[in-house]
């Protein structure tokens, strides 16, 4: 008798052992630049992430467990970025919202792959990483270069017809390759540039640059990279008395952009995803954030998307399994807080728009 009490005992113990670990947190992975030149970016991405993870916590979590969040720091290098991918497969996490920058995303996206990881990205757009992607397990929640170059090269060349333009980029993968397509837009329409160069990134004196371009004669820029460059770039060129439009993508999408220009950014021209701020869709939850202080801008709510898609993929497939979600994530419109989301076979978008943007008195809206 007491032989079988102890049986049931340690059944039930084992019961709600077994019970406990099927509750369990699901630990998923957010990745970016949490330190470093491109911070501000990174800051978006962690908000985002953690709203998202609350909310969908408060709506019962993910096949009814709970989420919490493994932050990865990438510093926007392409080998930190690896090893915070390797860190995350050693932590076996499911999915990884990341990275910000594509130089980062695209080495890293390969691990991902080889360890059974969904990557969802809200800002990478080199063309590469959804093009070759060896395990079909890559999404993006923003649009491509080439879509976004093309609408950059037709508005220089009907624009500024007839005059001089100057392509400048960071030899980075986004921003090369966002300067490459615009610059393949802008020819095909009629309108050659006058200079092509490359800065590197951490550069912070383009005064022989800007002595170029004023040589040049020329009416307008184009600057491929992000924010830190861009706005030195846009400084020094008004200080030497350069006038010349200033343009530029989604990599100055950030008000950090204003804090290095000054007045001196007033009237730049930027490329990205209409203002998810003014969707019907996030009205809700930009309220959460502006209840904290926090104004949700740049890729806060694509990141918010990019976990809402995430969760609701998996409790469709009731899984967690790379194989399972993918499956799914092809094949559902996903309704979330920048709209409906749905994916080709590339992991792209169906349908994404870009619109362009101003800067005026330190702040950005659509034009």
């Amino acid at each position: 008798m007491k032989k079988f009490g102890l049986t049931v005992a340690a059944a039930a113990f084992a019961a709600t052992v077994a019970s406990g670990a099927l509750a369990q947190d699901i630990t998923i992975g957010v990745a970016g630049p949490f330190t470093g030149p491109n911070a501000s970016f990174g800051e978006q991405l962690k908000r985002g992430a953690e709203m998202a993870v609350k909310n969908i916590n408060a709506a019962g979590g993910v096949l009814g467990r709970q989420l919490k969040i493994d932050f990865g720091d990438d510093a926007s290098d392409p080998k930190q970025g690896v090893a915070v991918a390797n860190q995350f497969a050693t932590k076996k996490v499911p999915f990884v919202l990341g990275h910000f920058n594509s130089s980062v995303s695209i080495p890293a996206s390969d691990v991902y792959g080889e360890e059974g990881i969904i990557q969802i990205t809200p800002a990478s757009t080199n063309p590469a990483l959804t093009d070759k992607a060896k395990f079909g397990n890559v999404f993006r929640v923003c649009g491509r270069d080439d879509q976004q170059g093309t609408v950059a090269g037709q508005y220089l060349a009907k624009n500024f017809a007839g005059k001089k333009v100057a392509v400048i980029h960071d030899k980075t993968s986004y921003g090369k390759g966002l300067a490459d397509e615009t610059k393949k837009a802008m020819n095909a329409a009629g309108l050659t540039e006058v200079v092509y160069e490359g800065v590197t990134t951490g550069d912070k004196d383009f005064s022989a640059l800007v002595s170029k371009m004023k040589s040049a004669n020329v009416d307008a820029i184009y600057f491929g990279g992000l924010h830190n460059e861009a706005g030195l770039l846009v400084r020094q060129s008004r200080d030497q008395g350069l006038k010349a439009a200033f343009l530029s993508g989604d990599g100055i999408v950030s008000k950090e952009f204003w804090s290095i220009t000054g007045a001196a950014g007033e009237g730049v021209l930027m490329t990205f995803d209409p203002d998810p701020r003014k969707f019907p869709t996030a009205a809700k939850v930009v309220d959460q954030f502006k209840a904290t202080g926090y104004d949700p801008e740049g890729y806060t709510l694509l990141s918010y998307s990019a976990v809402e898609v995430w969760a609701q993929a998996a409790n469709l497939a009731k899984s967690l399994k790379m194989a399972d979600v993918k499956k799914v994530m092809h094949a559902t419109k996903f309704q979330t807080v920048i709209g409906e989301v749905a994916y080709d076979a590339k992991g792209d978008l169906t349908v994404s728009k870009y619109v362009w943007y101003i800067w005026k008195n330190g702040d950005y809206s659509e034009m």
